[in-house]
């Protein structure tokens, strides 16, 4: 109340007024940013989460990292694929039977992006399996 007669006297009531409404303003767009950015980060982790676990209980899936891992595996029409970083910056391509567990793989080739790999994968995932 100190605050608004001094500003009274001066004369500049109204200014310390709109000044106060948009700090106020400021601050409820700060809290409303930071309160949508932990939501968003929320669902990204349970987005994650339900992906690994899709790809781990044996569902078709697209291209998921599993944790602490560099690989990305991804499920198509039963098979499992990984697709791994080289040291070229590019990718390699593998069919492999189990997720995290296996090394090797067969080897299926080496591409330089993951969306070239994905096209291989939606042609070869519904070929016959030759053994």
């Amino acid at each position: 109340m100190v605050l608004f007669n001094e500003e009274k006297a001066s004369g500049t009531e109204l200014i310390a007024i709109i000044g106060r409404i948009a700090e106020h303003v400021e601050d409820e767009e700060e809290r409303l940013r930071l309160k949508h950015e932990a939501r968003y980060k929320a669902m990204r982790e349970s987005e994650k989460l339900a992906a690994e676990r899709r790809l781990l209980s044996g569902a078709d899936c697209k291209w998921t990292h599993l944790k602490n891992s560099s690989e990305c595996y991804s499920r198509v029409n039963g098979r499992t694929y990984r697709l791994t970083r080289t040291k070229e910056k590019r990718w390699s391509l593998s069919r492999v039977e189990t997720v995290p567990l296996e090394e090797g793989g067969n080897l299926i080739g080496t591409y330089l992006g993951k969306a070239d790999a994905t096209k291989v994968v939606a042609k070869i995932a519904y070929e016959t399996d030759c053994r």
